[in-house]
């Protein structure tokens, strides 16, 4: 019977407590690298990813629009920044019903700048142009709200971003290809 109980009681722990809770440093670490000015404000371009995903998370952003450092550290432990794993095979088809702005804070919530040109395809995808890293990258965000671009994968808890094959590839095939014959 206390087994039980004591299971029970872990399983209850497990389910409130967040699975990858960003530690005090790794918030300090990621607050200094958004503070590129280091004048301890997260302001104008510096504050723009992290204002998005305050708005992707429901939380309500500063009025000013500037995140203090002890602002940051708060949501931040939250896990509030913290990129979402993107599902296998995303960009997903779907009934998309998210608005133009909510599709662009899921881009510049996970690191995407100057998203631009979104439009929803006929699959319910919107799709657009973003910078990431300085170069210009297609991005796609389905209606699940993974965010893809032919410059990242689908990230999975715990990955940094890494460049990848395009958002969209080819889908493979066991066909043998053929040179086209010279003339």
């Amino acid at each position: 019977m206390r087994k039980t109980i004591l299971v029970g009681v872990m399983a209850m722990a497990c389910l409130t407590t967040p699975a990858f809770a960003a530690s005090e440093a790794e918030c300090n670490d990621m607050f200094k690298k958004a503070d590129r000015n280091g004048d301890g404000v997260l302001s104008d371009a510096e504050a723009n990813r992290y204002l998005a995903a305050m708005r992707v998370g429901n939380v309500s952003e500063p009025s000013d629009k500037r995140i203090t450092s002890a602002t940051f550290m708060e949501h931040c432990r939250k896990d509030v920044f913290k990129a979402a794993a993107s599902d296998p095979g995303a960009p997903l088809k779907g009934a998309n019903s998210f608005t133009e702005g909510q599709a662009r804070d899921r881009a510049l919530a996970r690191g995407f700048t100057d998203v631009a040109g979104l439009r929803k395809d006929d699959d319910g995808i919107w799709r657009g142009q973003a910078s990431l890293d300085g170069k210009s990258v297609s991005v796609a965000i389905d209606y699940k709200g993974n965010v893809v671009s032919d410059a990242r994968p689908a990230m999975t808890p715990g990955t940094a971003p890494t460049p990848s094959a395009p958002a969209n590839p080819a889908p493979a095939t066991n066909t043998p290809t053929t040179p086209a014959p010279t003339r």
